[in-house]
């Protein structure tokens, strides 16, 4: 993407993305690092665009502790030893946050039965499934997804969540969440956004199908606006 305010660059990668596609991380008083995933923490902040992986590789080396040395352009400053895991869980945890909103607002679908009627009715804008749901209730739900989009004969499904259903229940306050559909587009572009950042940071450790390497953020929801993926590379939101 090209430079602009709203960039930021990664202090171990050097990869240069929208301040939405990467995670931020805040300094403490006591000098001590800590994930900032909604970027509201006061002060300067220090961006990462990698894996948790690669994250837990560079810190152990002390690669990180130096970067973000130069980030925050001071020599005190700590990086604990489990980053990666408090920023795993930051992002979960941002992740079902949004889904709850959502939920409250009205603009979120559970149960098999709703999903479906609204999927052919073309009424979803994104469609998952708890790690824990059966393939063949995925597999009846994506289809009715494409045939309510027009895609029917498509790769198109929908994006498999890295937890069971007894996290989604509780994320959402409702009994035995095994499916989710999002019917308003702007609803389903803040999830997405959540989704798409918690998804690429852990990686292949507990990727799910549908959670495609590539584009985060906002970028993530226009990922087959003309760049050449499948249909299939990534989950889709109807337009």
């Amino acid at each position: 993407m090209l430079p602009n305010e709203n960039s930021r660059r990664c202090i171990l990668s050097g990869e240069k993305d929208a301040r939405d596609g990467l995670i931020r991380l805040a300094l403490g008083p006591d000098g001590m690092v800590a994930p900032d995933v909604r970027a509201r923490a006061p002060g300067r902040g220090a961006w990462i665009a990698v894996t948790r992986a690669e994250l837990d590789v560079a810190n152990a080396r002390g690669k990180l502790k130096g970067a973000l040395a130069r980030a925050f352009k001071s020599g005190a400053v700590d990086a604990p030893e489990d980053l990666g895991a408090r920023i795993e869980d930051a992002l979960r945890q941002d992740a079902l946050n949004r889904l709850g909103l959502e939920a409250r607002s009205g603009k979120l679908l559970t149960g098999s039965e709703k999903i479906e009627a609204a999927a052919r009715s073309g009424q979803v804008r994104l469609l998952m499934h708890a790690a824990d749901a059966g393939i063949d209730g995925n597999r009846k739900l994506d289809q009715a997804w494409r045939v309510g989009s027009g895609r029917e004969g498509s790769a198109v499904r929908g994006m498999v969540l890295p937890v069971p259903r007894t996290i989604l229940s509780l994320a959402l306050g409702r009994e035995n969440v095994v499916h989710i559909a999002l019917t308003d587009r702007a609803a389903a572009e803040r999830v997405a956004q959540a989704v798409s950042r918690w998804c690429e940071f852990i990686g292949s450790e507990a990727e799910a199908e549908p959670c495609a390497k590539g584009a985060q953020g906002p970028s993530a929801l226009n990922a087959h606006d003309g760049d050449g993926m499948g249909e299939d590379e990534g989950f889709e939101i109807s337009r």
